[in-house]
Parts: structure tokens; sequence; C-alpha cells
């Protein structure tokens, strides 16, 4: 329901703002209020709820009109200090002054946008009064530009470029995905600012001055400009008050930008384009992409249209779409872009493969074009159609907040509605529009025409074929060197002295303290005494007449229950190679009478999706074992008791005869897999650095590493070629399948607490009985790299990811707390200094992990090699030769007690909370930890760096290009390269 509201109810309202509407989306149980700025007319939406985790977000619209990259460097450099918090790095500081449970800013396509959450109201407080400030009140020194942005500085004599966007930039560029996207964008989108890059081109940064980034945060940065939007129980009012008093009463009206619609193809075009491969063999390695620009996203009853196309087409493997381009012969996988996208002005759909061939561009258009034109020419299946919607329904319902707080994901939802001048709230509550499809739905040829008109019948559509070039790499590094030699060519005896003064300058900025009195902190004092941790209840399941734990939590899931089964995995399992491709198959392959089309459709209907993963931990007081756990998983609404029974039946009956699926599977893994890994280059960096410091380290670096990725590729090559190969590999995964059958079983039900009873009884009469046949065989021992010496990976990347591991101790030691802090305490005091801001990293730190019983140093998007590494070892030495401060060993722990402390979505905390119980990690252990982890001290950190890193040996472990060859070997690394 929404209510239009005058100033006759001004009194609830602060005088700044009118009150424009409020509405209660019901699904969500969240009042919505829309708020106006009656001076510079910046919009506040304020979504009330009882949710202590309070949620601030502040939005401005931004265009850049080239890809220089002034909206990311802006989004930097505003929070390297402002008007009342003249520090050098308040972003930074006050993560470390916080409880928060986020903090960060993001650059999209048209606007840039700084959120926070905390449980903590003081430390709301203090948060909204750096971040308001930062945002209106931005410094903006042009040495803080230098650093995060873009600069030069000579070494040996030569110039070279330096700066954190620019390095971040280098390492985003990398990734293939990336590359497919922005050259996509170029053409799809010929003249707004879609067209180029908002978070910069790193052969384009250097272009940007310092002048044109203030300009743009001038025209940008202006509350008539802004969207303001809230999550949780502080009133609108105080929050309002806060926000006219920090900025919002220094400001008049002012410029408010507004998006403008692009100018239109006459007819399709066909374009192709390169990007970078480090290998020899460029066969197999194109991506073929269609694109189409659809109206404008502010048409709620056509984006939910357009999102029943996207389900109809691609939803899952029996979608046609998706199942031609999963079944075409000329490519290996479906593509990074795939169906509607409905978060810029105006909405694109996309579909396309990987791991193709160019001279297949005109058969894939032509495969595309017929599956469309078939799906157009008759009425889409009324049970499909259903199924989508409930989709859609399970999709709106559901409360997360694991990954991100609940709040701004929400708000992020709406985001881009507001943006654009659009209502938000139509996406928050769907109903209204779904009520609207529905009467549209009851002419069976509806969603056809869609097709036909936005996809068949629209000629602004743009074709890809993105080719692998083997030189590109090289020449972008050739362009930058000679663009460098004519700037240094050029400079006279006096630039080169200006540059050598600012570089000075810089550094002299860096090593001046901050005055931390300038900022306001939350400490020790204002941690809550307790943990807070779920409690579930035990009951009991009987299946093959043996008892089994069910583990039941009730939680506010709003009309969602999540039903888990948990097997312990015998270790023979956890450490073959296969386990990990059994996962892949269950969901994805057929059962029992079901083909996997079949499967894949009734998926689709009744639940929320069908997975199967494992948790896996070192045991808490021994590194050499592991507590390893299979978890098969569903969730649906309450309505719907057949995803318990679709679980069951997936796992019990999965079937191994259809080879072209499997292989198809492993196939899309493999190539996925490649595409993906600049992304995560310091986490493969910092698990083989410490790979023999624990057998799930051991484990993992084995299975899941980039070794791991190679076997896969090996593997997949050998059964596509050979039969007899194939059913070595089918009759591996049975076997591991008869045994997890076998193994001890718990249950997991987490739902409200009124639906229990029912969905209890459901798991017990659908585990009744299951299907276990006997199967002594031993499964393959697969050979295992045992190497110690200093490993170096070659991958497609234009940046290093660095990491030095030492071998530490289990997490129930006493010694687990203090070298946590540790970790903490030299990311804050010396590494986030001498990694990113001095040497260009995005970013970089200290780590204890108590599965790998390591501890970490590692680097991300580093331009740097043996320095980064000098640096880990510097930050040592700099803990006993420096003088230490009593805050920052505060700091330290504080961060670590608010990620303790974060908040998940109900579900989540109780599915946290029964994987904990599974691997010991009990509520007493949790405590004791988080009480040990409050009685560090100083004296503490030097005796656990004493004892773990001056006394121990680090592994070292790079993830690089492929041009790095030659240095990393000069520097003593084994190398190795993903295939």
């Amino acid at each position: 329901m929404t209510v239009d509201v005058t100033e006759t109810i001004s009194q609830t309202v602060h005088p700044a703002f009118q009150l424009v509407r409020q509405h209660h989306v019901e699904a969500l149980d969240i009042l919505v209020s829309e708020y106006k700025h009656k001076v510079t007319g910046a919009v506040h939406y304020h979504l009330a709820t009882d949710h202590d985790e309070n949620v601030f977000l502040v939005a401005f619209r931004t265009q850049p009109m080239d890809s220089k990259g002034e909206a990311h460097i802006l989004e930097h450099t505003a929070l390297c200090g402002s008007e009342k918090f003249p520090v050098r790095d308040p972003f930074f500081l006050m993560i470390r002054r916080s409880l928060n449970t986020f903090m960060n800013a993001f650059t999209a396509a048209d606007w840039t946008a700084y959120p926070f959450a905390t449980q903590n109201k003081k430390d709301f407080q203090n948060l909204l009064a750096v971040y308001m400030d930062a945002a209106f009140a931005a410094n903006l020194n042009p040495l803080d530009f230098a650093q995060e942005g873009i600069r030069i500085e000579l070494e040996n004599g030569e110039p070279v470029y330096k700066g954190v966007v620019f390095n971040e930039m280098k390492g985003a560029m990398s990734s293939p995905s990336d590359q497919l996207y922005h050259q996509l964008a170029y053409h799809l989108f010929p003249e707004t600012t879609y067209h180029y890059n908002s978070g910069g081109d790193p052969k384009d940064i250097p272009d940007l001055t310092y002048q044109e980034l203030v300009d743009f945060y001038k025209s940008h940065y202006h509350p008539s400009n802004a969207v303001f939007m809230t999550f949780g129980n502080t009133p609108a009012y105080d929050l309002q008050e806060q926000f006219e008093q920090l900025a919002l009463a220094k400001f008049e009206q002012g410029e408010t930008l507004y998006s403008k619609p692009e100018r239109r193809l006459a007819a399709p075009v066909a374009v192709t384009e390169s990007y970078a491969v480090d290998a020899e063999e460029l066969k197999d390695k194109t991506y073929h992409v269609l694109a189409w620009l659809l109206p404008e996203a502010s048409d709620i009853k056509l984006r939910l249209g357009m999102r029943l196309v996207e389900g109809v087409l691609l939803e899952n493997s029996a979608s046609p779409l998706r199942h031609y381009l999963e079944t075409w012969a000329h490519a290996q996988s479906t593509g990074p872009l795939m169906g509607v996208d409905d978060s810029n002005f105006e909405m694109t759909f996309f579909c396309g493969v990987q791991g193709s061939n160019p001279e297949h561009a005109a058969e894939f258009q032509a495969g595309v074009l017929k599956v469309l034109q078939d799906v157009a020419a008759q009425p889409v299946d009324t049970a499909l159609v259903d199924a989508i919607l409930h989709q859609i329904e399970l999709h709106q319902r559901e409360i997360n907040g694991d990954g991100m707080p609940y709040g701004l994901s929400l708000i992020l939802n709406g985001l881009s509605s507001a943006i654009h001048h659009n209502d938000p709230i139509q996406v928050w509550d769907v109903d209204t529009a779904i009520e609207q499809v529905k009467e549209e739905l009851k002419d069976p040829m509806w969603l056809s025409r869609l097709i036909q008109t936005h996809l068949i019948d629209n000629p602004h559509r743009v074709q890809m074929t993105l080719v692998p070039d083997a030189e590109k790499s090289a020449k972008d590094a050739a362009l930058e060197k000679a663009r460098l030699a004519e700037i240094g060519a050029q400079l006279t005896d006096e630039q080169k002295a200006e540059i050598v003064a600012q570089t000075e300058a810089l550094k002299v900025r860096q090593d001046t303290p901050d005055d931390l009195n300038l900022l306001p902190k939350v400490g020790l004092e204002d941690v809550p005494a307790a943990l807070h941790i779920v409690q579930g209840e035990l009951r009991e399941i009987i299946s093959n007449r043996i008892d089994y734990p069910l583990n039941l939590y009730h939680a506010g899931t709003n009309g969602i229950y999540y039903q888990q089964v948990l097997i312990q995995i015998p270790d023979e399992i956890v450490q073959s190679p296969y386990f990990n491709l059994l996962s892949i198959l269950m969901g994805e392959v057929g059962a029992g009478e079901y083909d996997y089309l079949e499967l894949q459709q009734l998926q689709t209907a009744v639940s929320g999706g069908l997975g199967m993963g494992a948790s896996l931990r070192s045991k808490v007081d021994d590194k050499n074992q592991i507590s390893a756990w299979l978890t098969l998983t569903t969730k649906s609404l309450v309505n719907n008791l057949e995803a318990i029974r679709l679980l069951k039946l997936a796992f019990e009956q999965l079937r191994f005869d259809e080879k072209d699926r499997i292989i198809e599977l492993l196939q899309q893994r493999k190539t996925r897999w490649q595409s993906r890994l600049s992304g995560s280059g310091h986490s493969y960096a910092m698990q083989i650095a410490g790979r023999h410091h624990s057998a799930l380290a051991q484990r993992d670096y084995n299975n899941t590493g980039l070794g791991a990725l190679n076997w896969l590729a090996d593997l997949v090559a050998k059964i596509e070629k050979d039969a007899a190969e194939y059913e070595k590999l089918i009759a591996e995964l049975q076997l591991i399948h008869h045994k997890l059958l076998q193994a001890p079983k718990q249950f997991l039900l987490v739902c409200e607490e009124h639906q229990s009873d029912r969905l209890v009884e459901e798991v017990q009469e659908v585990w009744d009985k299951l299907i276990v046949a006997e199967n002594p065989a031993a499964l393959t021992q697969v050979p295992v790299d045992h190497s110690t010496q200093d490993q170096a990976w070659l991958i497609q990347a234009n940046v290093q990811f660095c990491a030095a591991a030492y071998p530490a101790v289990e997490v129930s030691h006493p010694d687990a707390a203090p070298l946590m802090v540790l970790a903490a305490y030299l990311r804050n005091g010396f590494l986030h200094s001498a990694i990113r801001e001095k040497g260009g990293a995005y970013g970089g730190g200290a780590s204890y992990d108590g599965n790998a019983c390591s501890f970490r140093f590692y680097s991300y998007r580093d331009p740097r090699l043996a320095e980064t590494f000098a640096d880990f070892e510097a930050s040592i030495d700099w803990l006993f030769n420096a003088e230490q401060l009593p805050h920052q060993l505060e700091e330290a722990i504080l961060g670590l007690i608010a990620s303790m402390d974060k908040p998940g979505s109900p579900a989540g905390e109780a599915i946290t909370a029964c994987y904990a119980l599974l691997h010991a990690r009990t509520p007493s252990f949790r405590t004791v930890l988080r009480e040990r982890l409050l009685a560090v001290t100083l004296d503490d950190l030097k005796r656990v760096a004493e004892q773990y890193l001056r006394q121990q040996q680090a592994s070292k472990a790079v993830v690089a290009p492929v041009s790095k060859r030659e240095v990393l070997l000069e520097l003593g690394f084994e190398i190795k390269q993903v295939n």
C-alpha cells in the first residue's frame, strides 16, 4: 500500500525534508518512506525495520565521458581526508576504530556509492560523520591523487607509472571477462557514459589530470545529485537531523544529472576484437556473444516481463537457449555474460559462449536466432512460467545477508532505479508488478511477443567475436614503455626535479603520522560482553533403521525453509581429486527416472536449487587431521515440500549414464575456472605458500589449487578422446558415491517454528529408506606434489600476487589468538602503508589461517616482487624496533571482534552455528577464543612474532604474468604454469 502524504503530518518529518510517500512492503515487512530535501532536492529513502544492524549509503550520479577513471579515482581520493577530518587516510583508519559490519565504496558504470553498516549506535554516528564529510567536503589533496590515481616517478632516471587505481585496473583488465564486457559495451553504447570504462582503462588513466578530478567532484558530488538510502531501527527524523547538520545546510540548489537514451543502431553490427592470452596455443579460446539494447528500466512491467523471458530462455539447462549454448558443438561453455542486465538506464540482454573459434561466428548467431524464433512462434508453457514466478517469489522473500548486510543488499537492489529517477519501491515490492504481469500472461503469446519485439526484431544488436591474441600483452607493454620513453626524452631538468620533489613530498606525507584525535572512535569498552550464537535443538531421524541427529533451528525465514543433509566424508574421499567432480554433477545430471533436462525443470518448479559441496576444517587440536562433511542443500517456500524429496532423489539415484552431459559439465568447469583466475590470485598465492602447514592445506593445494586445474584440463582432454579413460572416471565417481551413501549422516533444518513439525515429519518420511549398494573397492591414488621449493605460478595477468607463509599452531592453541591479532596489527601498522600506499598494490596484509595452520603475508594486484617480500620481513622488524602505541593494539583487536560478531541472515546464522558444532567449534570454544583475543597484549605479539616468524623460515609463492618468468627464476622460484 502506497500513501501520498503532505506537510499536514510535518510534526513527524524533519523540517528540512518533505515526506513524499510511504509504502509497506509486506513480503519484507519493511516500511519504505521517500523524502526530499527542500533546498537541494536530495532524495532520501528510509527502509524502517526492527533490525539492529543499521545501514547508510549516499550515492552520486556519476557519468564520465572518457575512460580516464575520474569517477573511480575520485571514489578513492574522496576518502583520503576532508574538511572536518584532515587526516591522510580516514577511511582505513576508521575501519580500525570501528565495530562496522561493512565499510566500502563502489564505482559503478553511472553511479558512485559510499555505504557502511554497524550494529553499534555510537559507531553509526561516528561513521556517518566521516562519510558525510568525505562525500561533501573532501580535501582532494594533489598528493593523494598521485598516490591513489596516477603519477610518474623516476627509477634509475627513467619515468614509470605508479598509482593504486592504475594497478588495480591493470589487474582487473587482465581478466578475459572484463575485457569482453568493456569491449562489448564500447559497441553497444555508441554515445552515452556506458561507452566508457568508468573504472578507468590503464592506457587512458595516465591522461587524467588533477584539475579534471577536482572539476568532476564539483560537478557531480552535490546533494542535488545525491541519493541517500538508510535501513534499520534508527528513526528517519534522527538521520535527517544528522544529514542537515553534517552537510546539507551548507548547500543551495545545484545541478541534477539525468541519464540519456542511447542513439539506436539502424541495423545490427558484427565486430571482432581481441584479448590478451599469454599462450602459444590459441585454439578453442574465442568468445562469441550477442547483445541487445532494450528499453528503459523504468517500465517495471516490461522489466519483470524480460526477467520472465530470461527465465524461459536461460533459467536452467532445459531452457531452450541455454540448452543450445551448452550443447553447441563448437564451444566449451556458456559465456560470462548471460541474461538481462537491468542495472543501467536502459536494459540489455546478453547470451554467449566461450572456448570456441572465430570461424564459427556466423553459425553461432544463426543458431541463437533460430532458437529465439522457435520459442517466439508459439505460446510459452504455463507450467514453465509458473516455475519462473516461483523463483522470483523465492528470491524476493529470502532474507540474505551472509556475504553483505541484508539491509545493504536491499538498498543496492533499489539504488539503480533511484539513480535513474525511477521508483525503487517497485523493485522492493514486486508483488504489484507480478499482478500486472499475471494479467498480461492471460494472453498466451505475451512473452512470445516480447521475444519477437525486443530480441528478434530489435535492430540494436551487437555480435562480438573476441579472439585471443598471444602478442597483445607484449604489444600493450611495449606501447606503455614507448610512451614513457617519449615522456622521458622530453623531460627537462626542471621537470625531472619537479617529479623528484613530488615523489619526496608524497613519501613525507605517507610517513607523517596522522593526528588520530581528529577522528571519532569506539573502543574495547563498546564491545558487547557476549558472543551471540544461535541455539538449535536436536531431534532424530531414522534412516535404514539407524538413528541420525537432526539439527533443528527456528528462525525468522519469511516463509522459506532450508534443508540440508550432512555426511561425514571418509578420509580417502577427502583426498581424492575426483570427489570435487562429483559435486559438479549432483543436480546437474539426471536422477532415477528423470534425465537431466527433466530434473532441471523440476528443480526450478519446486525448489531454490539443489547443491552439493563440502565443509572442510582442520581438527581444532590436530593440524594433521581434517574434519570433513559433505553438504547436500536445498531451500523452498514452506507451501512446497517436494524440494526435500527431490534432494534425496538427486543424490541417492544420481545417474552416471549421461556421457555427453557429464563431459559437457566437466568442460564447463574447466573453462570457467580458467577464465576466473586473476580475481583470486592472492588466494592461490597464499594457498601455495602454506601448502605444507596442515593436512587440509596440502589437500586443498592438490585438489583445488592451480595444479588441480591443470589436472582437470588433462582429464577432460583424455576422456573426450578415449572411451576407456571415460569409463575409468565413471567407475571412480560411482565408487565415491557408494561410499558416501554408506557414511554417517546428520540432518539440518532451518524454518519458522510453527512450520517445523510438519517439515521434520517430511524429512523423516523421505529419508526413512536409503538405497545403499555395497562396493568394497579402494579408490585410485593420484600422485601429489610434495615439492617444498618456493613456487611461482604463471597465469594470464598484468600484475603480481605475492605471499609468504610461516607454519603456525592449531586454532585451539592459546597462541592462535595473539597470531590473529598480530596479523591485523602488522597490516594496520606497517603493511597497508608499505604495500598499498608506497608500493602501489591494490591491497596487502597478513592473516592467521586456523585451517591451514599458517601465518601468511600477501599482496593483491601488486606491481612489485622482491620489494614486497622485503616489506613482509620489514614489518616484523618494525614490530620490534619502532615505537608501538597502545591504540594500535586496541584497533587490531577491535577489527577481529567486529568480524567475529558480524550478524548474518537468520538462516545463515543457524547454518553457521550448526557447521561450527560439526567441526567441534562449540559455543564454549568460540567464547574462549573471543576472550583470548580481548586479553592479548603487546608482549604476546612480540613473543609469538619471535617464536613463529623470526625463528622460522618463510615459504614464498607468487602468482604472476607469464612475462615475469625470467625475473622469478632469478629470484629462485620453481616455475609452474597454468595450461
